[in-house]
């Protein structure tokens, strides 16, 4: 019992021990747990601290470098700030500057021109005082010449002869001056009567002065309507010694007004035909003024100048290689402002170059096709190269080469230039000033007479037209005479306008109309003239032969008209004698149409059958295309009437004199022709009796040879009877032989 319980004591002992041995195994662990975490939680405390430190140092960093970039900020807005208030002032303070400047200039050149114009004025004040003081002077010595108390000194002195020209004695060089003063044209006409000296270099240059305002004025003025007019009176200045004059006026007109091109063209091809070289130096300084223009793409110049050369091209003054090795510079390296410039010339010149130059011009619209096949160029200029395309098409429709009214020269009579635009091109400049000519009056006088060479022809014409009208101004009872025959003369229309038009309208009217009574309805409403119904006839006749097959609505339509009026049925009479004799000319389609056009017509009696007399079917008079007429015809008529029905008519004793043609029975071999070829047709039957008259033809002939030999068995016998039964036995038996010769022939005929 005591040893029990003490072993209950033990075990119980060491169940506690084992318990405190767990117990403080757990504690020892979550003990050492719980150090762990202490120590973690003080690292993360550590390292926060660290970091926030550092993070707290960062954002001081950061607020002191930014406070730093605002003050630098601010500084540079400050020194900007100040730069610009200078810049400003000193902006103002330069602009300022110009202004007072440019008010001072402006000041300084009004003080000039009021100088100018005070000298103007006292100038002309002063030339005003010496021209009234030598009117008076003058007017002075005409009346002491007058009355006799005086005489008028005939030698001038310098000064005198200056003051008489008009202008101060040391500014007469001045005169004729462009820019000088201006002198109405009737007092410088009058100082150029008052020179003595013609010779002067003074008269020069009013001479000078007064061709320039000559030619300015007639080139001006001229137009379409009056260059007949103008040329004349620009032929009556001369020419030579103003042909840089006469330039410069063409080309400054031009440019004013590009409508005006081909008028100007014109009136320098009729210088050129007289004066070669003023055409030539107008070419070289039109190509000059052009070859400029290209290289500054001055367009409006560079369009006047081409315009210029293409007109120039149209009155064969410059030669096609001109525009084509234009038109080829142009297209080289092309863009929307050369390919513009280049539709506007070939619209132009095309229609001469066309005419002149084919090849060339096919050459250039090749080039237009590549440019508008490469499409480089704008949408605007590829529809004027498409335009261009279409008038190519019309022909030049539209774009004449030369109006009616500015045809003035001849082929022949005009000459041609031709310019390079490569080579250098020397414009003559010289040519439009003013120079002294030591042998003025040399050449004034040869060009009066070759004024009188040009104009001698006009002026007669004139001096007969003054003569005329004199003469009808004696004579006016001839002059209403003369006015009453033109009042009875009567107009022809020689180009048949009218009758072309009454064709047209002949043939809308039958294509449109849905039947023949319509067409016939139409037909008589139009208003013919007495002798054009024959036209009707043609038209219908040659609207059927122009069908691929026959249409009975034509045959209608011609039955109608016969029907109606018997002078259609005489004209359709003609027209089938003029297809019979023209039946060769006509192709295999047309002559079926044709003859059964006629068939048609015979068949229901619209036209007589004495038409059939004027064929005449033998081999010699036919030819195979006749042939074939006559077969078509003959076969409609028989299926039109029949071959019984057409035999009779054939037959009608009343119409035999019509058909001795057709069936002829003056020769054996007409007749046996005109059997085989009906039999050849298929129409055999209709030769019935033409057969039998062959086949009785021998007999026939015999029958006509037998009074003829009693006739002179008569004569030849004498009054005995013996002889005359002698001479009947012996007539009998040559006609016995003849009926049995002939029967043998037809046997071997047969045979």
């Amino acid at each position: 019992m005591g040893r029990k319980h003490r072993y209950d004591s033990e075990d119980e002992t060491d169940r506690k021990s084992g318990r405190n041995r767990d117990t403080d195994r757990w504690k020892h662990r979550y003990d050492s747990e719980d150090e762990t975490d202490r120590k973690s939680g003080r690292d993360r405390e550590r390292e926060y601290k660290i970091t926030g430190d550092g993070d707290s140092e960062k954002y001081r960093r950061k607020q002191r470098d930014d406070s730093e970039d605002e003050t630098d900020r601010k500084l540079r807005r400050d020194r900007d700030r100040e730069n610009r208030i200078t810049r400003d002032g000193d902006s103002e303070r330069y602009h300022r500057k110009q202004r007072y400047a440019s008010e001072d200039e402006i000041d300084r050149k009004s003080r000039r021109d009021r100088g100018k114009e005070n000298r103007i004025s006292r100038d002309g004040d002063n030339e005003k005082y010496h021209r009234d003081k030598y009117e008076r002077k003058q007017q002075e010595d005409n009346r002491m010449k007058e009355d006799g108390h005086g005489k008028l000194d005939e030698d001038l002195n310098p000064q005198r002869q200056s003051t008489m020209l008009g202008g101060n004695p040391n500014d007469k060089f001045n005169l004729g001056r462009s820019g000088g003063v201006y002198i109405p044209p009737f007092k410088l006409a009058r100082m150029m009567k008052e020179v003595q000296d013609k010779s002067s270099v003074e008269y020069q240059r009013l001479t000078w002065d007064a061709l320039r305002k000559s030619i300015n004025g007639l080139v001006n003025k001229v137009n379409a309507a009056n260059i007949k007019n103008i040329i004349p009176e620009l032929f009556s200045e001369n020419l030579i010694r103003g042909r840089g004059l006469f330039c410069r006026s063409c080309m400054k007109s031009q440019m004013a007004s590009p409508g005006f091109t081909d008028v100007f063209a014109a009136l320098v091809a009729v210088v050129n035909t007289k004066f070669p070289e003023v055409g030539d130096l107008l070419l070289r300084r039109i190509v000059l003024q052009l070859k400029r223009a290209y290289k500054r793409n001055d367009k409006p110049q560079l369009l006047a100048a081409v315009k210029f050369i293409a007109h120039l091209v149209n009155q064969q003054v410059a030669h096609e290689i001109v525009a084509l090795e234009l038109l080829t510079v142009l297209l080289e390296k092309p863009t929307d402002d050369s390919v513009e410039v280049a539709v506007g010339f070939v619209k132009e010149s095309g229609s001469k170059l066309q005419d002149v130059s084919p090849r060339g011009l096919h050459g250039i619209f090749e080039r237009f096709r590549g440019i508008l096949h490469e499409g480089e160029i704008d949408k605007r200029v590829q529809f004027l190269i498409e335009g261009l395309f279409a008038i190519r098409k019309a022909q030049f429709q539209g774009y004449p080469a030369v109006r009616p009214e500015l045809d003035l020269v001849e082929e022949e009579d005009q000459l041609t230039h031709e310019v390079s635009l490569d080579e250098e091109i020397d414009p003559e400049t010289s040519l439009d000033v003013f120079k002294p000519d030591p042998n003025f009056l040399e050449s004034e006088r040869r060009y009066e007479e070759l004024k009188k060479t040009i104009l001698g022809d006009e002026s007669e014409d004139e001096d007969g037209s003054n003569a005329e009208s004199d003469d009808d101004e004696d004579d006016e009872d001839d002059e209403d005479d003369d006015e009453e025959e033109e009042e009875q003369m009567e107009i022809r229309d020689e180009t048949e306008t009218n009758l072309i038009n009454l064709r047209r309208t002949i043939y809308l009217t039958i294509m449109s109309s849905v039947d023949f009574e319509e067409a016939g309805h139409k037909l008589l409403k139009i208003k013919l003239e007495p002798g054009q119904e024959m036209e009707l006839c043609i038209m219908l006749l040659e609207c059927c032969s122009q069908e691929r097959t026959y249409l009975r609505y034509y045959g209608l339509l011609g039955q109608r008209f016969c029907m109606i009026n018997k002078v259609y049925q005489e004209n359709f009479d003609k027209c089938f004698v003029q297809q019979y004799s023209m039946i060769h000319r006509l192709e295999t389609n047309k002559l079926r149409n044709v003859a059964k056009f006629f068939a048609h017509l015979l068949g229901t009696y619209a036209l007589p059958w004495h038409v059939l007399s004027y064929i005449r079917l033998t081999e010699e008079d036919t030819t195979s295309s006749s042939r074939i007429f006559i077969k078509i015809l003959f076969q409609e008529l028989s299926e039109h009437l029949g071959i019984r029905l057409l035999n009779e008519r054939l037959n009608d004793p009343t119409m035999q004199d019509s058909f001795e043609s057709i069936f002829p029975r003056d020769n054996p071999k007409n007749t046996r022709f005109a059997i085989n070829f009906f039999t050849s047709i298929g129409l055999g039957g209709l030769t019935e009796n033409l057969r039998e008259y062959l086949k009785n033809m021998p007999r026939l002939i015999m029958q006509q040879q037998k009074p003829v030999s009693d006739s002179e068995s008569d004569d030849q016998s004498g009054s005995s009877d013996s002889s005359d039964s002698g001479s009947e036995s012996e007539a009998s038996e040559p006609a016995s032989s003849s009926d049995e010769s002939d029967k043998k022939r037809r046997k071997r005929r047969r045979r």
